[in-house]
């Protein structure tokens, strides 16, 4: 039997247990061998669980225990998941995580530690849950070059801005309904800041680049701004807005972003609402595929993590090669990157258009019966160009850049 360690027992550590007892049969058929639940570290008492007598609240009893193989990380953020996790790997324990925020800020060193060691460090469930993608990603489509990776990754903001869409809330009332949902936190910063869309976009990048990408590099930016005038604007222009994370390759330096975009409907991005996510990829030869599916659920997610389980068990003394290098991946800063961008203007076009063409030379005009203000739609040119000539006019309300 091969015995293995859960760390963190709440949703996904719980339906990790869950999916291996649900596909016990199968899994020992594919593996060869059945997969037992030895320890499930939390701080927590779970009286009456099942797995009641598993449960450990000492990290050492799981370090120390050789029978131990492969432990799984789904404690979530970076301490003490990033400590627990290096300990496993230095004691010759392979490695299964969920947790983009550890694989975005030490994937690097750990990977380095699982080669040292002939050991392996998985994470297909840290970017777009149960869809298969970080597979695919480095082993189907292993020799080829990718060019582009664009991305609706985060099931929350998409649930909120379909309801703006679709519905016309506001943000505020949008998240409320997220929250009671429960697809949104408390807390929701790390969601509607982008900063986990950011997390995974650089993962994905790294893993195409086989090259360590800064996340803390990448220009990020939320939708806290985005209202429902913009959907109403959208609307009349048949595009839809989106929270994307994007990298293109160039050359020697990639240039990877997250913002809000407005997706035209022709777009395969633009029919991606609800809490799901989309991962379209763009090869050299390959051409354009996409990736679409649950992009979390407590047991879409766990899916993800059993199949980085099963793929160990076939390699439980040799080193699966995979992940990215320590060297530096160049980022192409955003005020370098051109786009197209959607602005609006406080006050009538009748009186004020004249001067933004004048500036943004071939703007096209958008305009909403009884609003006092008016949108354009402007070439494309790159992002410091853009500051500059808006820097004329202290009455702009929004800028959206255009996909």
């Amino acid at each position: 039997m091969m015995q293995i360690a859960v760390m963190g027992y709440g949703t996904i550590g719980s339906g990790v247990v869950e999916v291996l007892e649900i596909n016990r049969e199968r899994i020992a058929k594919k593996t060869g061998q059945e997969i037992g639940v030895k320890y499930i570290l939390d701080l927590r008492e779970f009286p009456g669980d099942p797995y009641e007598e598993q449960i450990v609240h000492d990290f050492s009893v799981i370090e120390k225990d050789e029978d131990v193989c492969l432990v799984v990380e789904a404690m979530g953020g970076v301490n003490p998941a990033y400590a627990f996790v290096k300990a496993c790997l230095e004691s010759g324990k392979h490695v299964v995580t969920s947790n983009k925020a550890l694989v975005a800020a030490h994937g690097t060193e750990l990977l380095q530690i699982a080669r040292d060691r002939n050991l392996n460090f998985l994470f297909e469930a840290s970017v777009g849950g149960g869809i298969p993608l970080i597979r695919p990603l480095t082993q189907s489509l292993a020799g080829e070059e990718i060019l582009e990776i664009c991305g609706i990754l985060n099931g929350t903001t998409n649930y909120i801005l379909t309801k703006m869409d679709q519905e016309g809330q506001d943000f505020e009332t949008a998240l409320k309904k997220a929250q009671e949902l429960g697809y949104a936190e408390r807390n929701p910063e790390a969601d509607v800041e982008g900063y986990d869309t950011c997390r995974k976009i650089a993962i994905l990048t790294a893993l195409a680049t086989e090259r360590e990408v800064n996340f803390e590099e990448v220009y990020t930016e939320g939708i806290t701004r985005i209202t429902d005038t913009d959907f109403q604007y959208a609307a009349r222009l048949k595009t839809s807005i989106r929270l994307l994370g994007v990298s293109r390759m160039d050359g020697e330096r990639v240039s990877v972003f997250v913002c809000p975009v407005m997706v035209q409907a022709d777009h395969p991005l633009y029919a991606v609402s609800d809490v799901y996510n989309g991962v379209v990829v763009r090869g050299r030869t390959v051409g354009t595929i996409m990736f679409y599916g649950s992009g979390a659920g407590k047991l879409p997610t766990a899916n993800a993590v059993v199949s980085d389980i099963v793929e160990i068990a076939g390699h439980l003394s040799d080193h699966i090669p995979f992940g990215w290098s320590a060297k530096k991946q160049a980022l192409t800063p955003v005020e370098e990157q051109n786009f197209s961008y959607f602005i609006r203007f406080a006050g009538q076009a009748a009186e004020k258009f004249a001067d933004v063409e004048a500036v943004f030379a071939g703007a096209r005009l958008i305009e909403l019966e009884g609003k006092d203000e008016f949108a354009v739609i402007t070439g494309r040119m790159s992002e410091a160009r853009c500051r500059k000539l808006a820097a004329a006019f202290p009455d702009i309300l929004q800028t959206i850049r255009c996909f």
